[in-house]
């Protein structure tokens, strides 16, 4: 059972909201509802005064919170199909233990990355209307703790790619090679981005 699935239930059956369990540990209710559809985690302090408020073991959060049940989502976003069609099946290889997704639609990868937590995006700079800088500060809203990897062929990006928050650059196209040492330097390593 992964850690929002543990808090849901015990929330419940303990009769509290996500609103009273916000105000009783002085927090935003937004944040409750992160941790409840799995897009945040607490830290480690907050897992024990959680466990507190509700009468269990903070030892069984902790391990919950620790040993994620579910695949982590990678993304790729580019707007140009040959990219997606090279890039997915070097992504699939490079992380094996991740669900790989790619997205030709900035829009439909944010609706994605709402809907499911983001482990690792890697996001093309240009794409038509879109901006992948935009796109960037976009997810880190819906996540701060999504991975960042801009992807170009244009290296005079990179400086404008640095102020956003990600924790990677690379150029096009996607190798294993690249990818794996990538995965080196994530800012929050997770399960499939180990190497």
């Amino acid at each position: 059972m992964s850690f929002a699935d543990i808090l849901r239930r015990w929330r419940i059956e303990k009769g509290y909201t996500q609103q009273q369990v916000a105000n009783l540990l002085f927090i935003e209710r937004t944040t409750v509802v992160r941790w409840e559809n799995g897009t945040r985690m607490p830290d480690v302090q907050m897992i024990a005064r959680v466990a507190e408020l509700l009468e269990v073991d903070a030892g069984s959060l902790l391990t919950s919170a620790a040993e994620p049940n579910e695949k982590p989502n990678v993304i790729l976003v580019d707007d140009e199909k040959i990219i997606l069609t090279g890039g997915l099946p070097v992504l699939k290889q490079s992380l094996p233990d991740a669900v790989v997704t790619g997205f030709k639609k900035p829009s439909a990868a944010l609706e994605f990355a709402r809907e499911n937590p983001v482990a690792l995006a890697f996001l093309d700079i240009e794409m038509g209307k879109s901006n992948g800088l935009d796109i960037c500060h976009e997810l880190l809203q819906i996540n701060p703790r999504t991975n960042v990897v801009f992807l170009t062929s244009y290296i005079d990006y990179s400086f404008d790619a640095w102020k956003t928050g990600a924790c990677g650059f690379l150029m096009k196209p996607l190798t294993e090679e690249k990818v794996k040492k990538q995965l080196s330097l994530l800012r929050y390593p997770f399960g499939g981005g180990r190497i």
